[in-house]
C-alpha cells in the first residue's frame, strides 16, 4: 500500500508537471485571448474564451455521478475522456496554420468550437478524476497532495509562459501560435502517458439501480437538507464573479500600458508563481486550519487584486494584482476542488463533487461574458467595481460557511470531543 501510495505520488506529479507545462504554451489566460485578439477587438469574444473553459468543465459533472458511482476502477475511464481535453490543442495548431486561407470568421469559429471540445473533455473527465485522486489518496493528505500537484503544474506552467512569450515575439503571426499549439499538444502527450503509469486497486461500485436511482432522487434531498452546502455553491458561484476581471489584465495591459507579448508571458509567469507559493502551502494549510480559512483569504486576495488593477497608475502595479490574482485562483479551484470532495459521505461524494461544480457551472460562463460586455460599453472600470463587489460578498458568505462534516479538521475536532466527553465526570455526563 505505501509502495503503492509513492508510486501514484510520483506519476501524478508528472502527469501535472506536463500538463502545466503544455499550458503555459497555450494559457487560457493569455496566450489563446491574445490570439483571439488578432482576430478580434471584441472584449465580449475574449471574455468567452475562460467561460467556454470554465463552463465546460463544470456543467457535466453532475449528469456524470450517477456513471461514475457505478465504476470499479475509474482510471480507465479518465484515460480515455483525457483524450477529448488533449487532442483540441493541435486543433488550434492547425486553425492558426490554415488562418490565411480560412478566414478571420471561420478561424473563430473554429476556435471556439475547439474550446468548447477541449472544456467538454475536461467536464466530462473531471469527476471521474476527483473520484480518483479521493480514492488514491487517504482524507488527511489529499489537500497536501492536490496543492503539490497544483504547484508542479504551475511551476512548469510558468517556464512555459515565459518560454510562449518570446516566441510569440520572435515568430511572425500566426506561425508562432502553430508553434506553441504543437508544443502544449506534445506536453500533453507525455502527461497522459505519466497518468497511465499510476496505479489504482479495485472497489466496490454502488449497486446500478441505487446508483441510477437513488443518487438522482436525492440530489434534491441534498439540496434541501444541507445548507451549509448551499451557502459553498453560492459563494463558489461569487467566486466566479469576483474573478471575472482576471481575464482581462493581460488584455488590458497591452492594450493601457502597451506591454510587450514577452512581457505578457512574463506577467502570465508571474501569475503561475504565486500560484506555485499557493499551492505549495495553501493545500497543506487547508488539511490543517481548515479549508473555509483559505478560502476567505482567496476572497480577500481578490477584492485587493482588482482593487489594484482599477487603480493602477502604470503596468508595474499589475505584477501585484497578478500575485494576489494568482492566490485568489488557487483558493477558487484547488481548495476548492479540495473542500467538495469533504462533503457528505463516500456513497455521496460524486453526487457531491457533480453538484459542487455544476451548480456553480452558470455563474462561470455568465461573469467572463458578463465581464467582456461591460469592458465593451463602458471600459475596465465597470468590469473590475463589479468584481470587486462580488468579491466582498464571497468574503461574507464564507465566513456563514462551517467546515464540511467529513473534513479532516471536522474529524479531528470531533476525536477530540468524544475524548474529552470519555473522561468527563459520569454523574456530569451520564
Amino acid at each position: 500500500m505505501r509502495d503503492d501510495l509513492r508510486h501514484n505520488y510520483i506519476f501524478n506529479l508528472m502527469d501535472a508537471a506536463f500538463f502545466g507545462l503544455a499550458i503555459g504554451f497555450a494559457s487560457f489566460s493569455t496566450i489563446i485571448p491574445l490570439f483571439i485578439n488578432h482576430l478580434t477587438s471584441s472584449q465580449t469574444l475574449i471574455g468567452l474564451v475562460p467561460a467556454i473553459h470554465n463552463v465546460s468543465w463544470m456543467a457535466p459533472q453532475l449528469f456524470t455521478a450517477g456513471w461514475v458511482s457505478r465504476q470499479k476502477r475509474y482510471k480507465p475511464l479518465v484515460l480515455l475522456m483525457t483524450i477529448h481535453e488533449r487532442l483540441p490543442f493541435l486543433g488550434m495548431a492547425l486553425v492558426a496554420y490554415l488562418y490565411a486561407r480560412l478566414g478571420v470568421p471561420l478561424a473563430l469559429a473554429l476556435t471556439f468550437a475547439l474550446l468548447t471540445w477541449q472544456g467538454l473533455g475536461a467536464g466530462v473527465t473531471a469527476n471521474f478524476w476527483q473520484s480518483y485522486i479521493a480514492k488514491i489518496f487517504p482524507p488527511n493528505m489529499r489537500g497536501t497532495f492536490i496543492g503539490v500537484q497544483a504547484a508542479a503544474a504551475n511551476l512548469t506552467l510558468a517556464a512555459g509562459a515565459v518560454l510562449s512569450g518570446l516566441l510569440l515575439d520572435r515568430i511572425a503571426f500566426p506561425s508562432n501560435f502553430v508553434v506553441c499549439f504543437v508544443i502544449a499538444g506534445l506536453c500533453l502527450a507525455l502527461s497522459w502517458l505519466a497518468l497511465e503509469r499510476s496505479r489504482e486497486a479495485d472497489h466496490t461500485p454502488i449497486h446500478e439501480e441505487k446508483a441510477q436511482a437513488s443518487l438522482w432522487q436525492n440530489m434534491g434531498a441534498i439540496w434541501k437538507r444541507d445548507g451549509n452546502f448551499r451557502l459553498f455553491i453560492l459563494a463558489r458561484s461569487l467566486a466566479m464573479v469576483a474573478s471575472m476581471g482576471f481575464a482581462f489584465y493581460i488584455i488590458y495591459a497591452v492594450r493601457h500600458f502597451g506591454v510587450s507579448q514577452s512581457l505578457a508571458g512574463i506577467l502570465t509567469a508571474v501569475l503561475s508563481t504565486s500560484a506555485i507559493l499557493g499551492n505549495a502551502t495553501m493545500g497543506w494549510l487547508g488539511d490543517r486550519i481548515g479549508n473555509r480559512t483559505i478560502m476567505l483569504s482567496g476572497a480577500a486576495c481578490a477584492v485587493i487584486s482588482t482593487l489594484i488593477a482599477l487603480l493602477a497608475p502604470s503596468m508595474e502595479f499589475l505584477f501585484a494584482a497578478m500575485i494576489l490574482a494568482g492566490i485568489t485562483n488557487v483558493a477558487i479551484w484547488t481548495i476548492g476542488m479540495t473542500m467538495s470532495m469533504q462533503f457528505g459521505s463516500d456513497e455521496d461524494r460524486p453526487m457531491y463533487i457533480g453538484m459542487a461544480n455544476s451548480l456553480t457551472a452558470p455563474a462561470s460562463i455568465l461573469a467572463p461574458v458578463m465581464g467582456g460586455w461591460m469592458a465593451d460599453i463602458a471600459g475596465y472600470s465597470l468590469t473590475f467595481s463589479v468584481a470587486i463587489a462580488a468579491g466582498i460578498l464571497m468574503f461574507i458568505s464564507f465566513l456563514l460557511i462551517k467546515e464540511p462534516h467529513h473534513s479532516p479538521q471536522a474529524v479531528r475536532l470531533r476525536a477530540v470531543a468524544e475524548e474529552i466527553s470519555s473522561k468527563a465526570d459520569p454523574a456530569i455526563n451520564p
